[in-house]
């Protein structure tokens, strides 16, 4: 039985190649999995918990999470200016799926560090 697999012709149209490209990056996961953890998340605390993304890198993840409507960004006119991120509804589907390949590598790093070690290129 053949399964039912679409070719494209254009890789750009791919949409498994699409979304791997967005969250493929080294913070995406990290922060869609902090945002479905805690929640409404301001901006420094999101870059205090990953601990080692700077500034520039996270504030070019969370626009791109913006802008495929995986994350919304909500300004509170206040001074100073108070900036909290979220999941959107979107974001809260992925999440499921982003938690279970965290759980698998938990599962499995030590196995893989191992391997790395014994793997002769």
């Amino acid at each position: 039985m053949k399964k039912n697999v679409k070719k494209f012709d254009d890789p750009a149209k791919c949409p498994v190649r699409t979304v791997l490209d967005r969250l493929g990056d080294k913070w995406s996961v990290l922060v869609i999995l902090l945002l479905g953890n805690k929640g409404s998340v301001r901006f420094t605390h999101i870059q205090k918990e990953i601990g080692d993304v700077s500034q520039k890198m996270l504030t070019i993840t969370l626009k791109s999470l913006e802008a495929d409507g995986i994350v919304s960004r909500h300004l509170f006119a206040e001074v100073p200016l108070r900036v909290e991120y979220r999941l959107t509804e979107r974001g809260s589907t992925l999440l499921p799926h982003i938690k279970q390949l965290s759980d698998w590598a938990q599962q499995n790093m030590r196995q893989i560090l191992k391997d790395r070690k014994q793997y002769v290129s």
